[in-house]
């Protein structure tokens, strides 16, 4: 794809998937982002968001943690550190005893959720107006399933 194929022939035509794909999740998230920190959580990267995500409920441990996110246990300790000395998340001990530590989320943390999540549906109540949202979820989903399967999602790998 050359610069003038986007230029020339609109937005869309000739666009890979995956580049707008890309595209389109850059632009959200960044979106998503800037409207957090604007009330308050400056301090946090989508990759927390995403741990908060998968610790939600029960907690886990950071090989489990390391497991939803698709990352290595070394990377899913250094969140759990970052976050534990921010104050989002707490360890405590696991359940089922021995020296596992069950990682939880703190108050802080859940209320980080709940704004986040009415930031991200305030983000989608707008794009509704130029796109159909629900179409697109649906049609994403059904990209998703065809390659991965229908047994649930595969981790969203934190690179960026």
């Amino acid at each position: 794809m050359t610069r003038d194929d986007v230029t020339c022939n609109g937005p869309d035509e000739g666009v890979e998937l995956t580049f707008l794909l890309g595209l389109g999740f850059q632009l959200v998230l960044g979106e998503f982002t800037r409207r957090l920190a604007e009330v308050g959580y400056a301090d946090l990267r989508p990759v927390h968001g995403m741990a908060f995500q998968a610790l939600k409920g029960d907690g886990a441990t950071a090989t489990e943690l390391a497991e939803r996110l698709g990352v290595t246990k070394q990377a899913a300790g250094q969140i759990v550190d970052d976050l534990e000395r921010r104050g989002y998340v707490c360890r405590e001990p696991h359940p089922e005893g021995g020296r596992r530590k069950l990682v939880v989320l703190t108050a802080a943390a859940r209320q980080h959720l709940f704004v986040a999540g009415r930031v991200l549906h305030e983000l989608e109540a707008e794009l509704a107006g130029s796109a159909d949202m629900g179409a697109l979820r649906r049609e994403l989903s059904r990209v998703v399933r065809a390659l991965h399967g229908e047994d649930g999602l595969p981790p969203l790998r934190p690179v960026w």
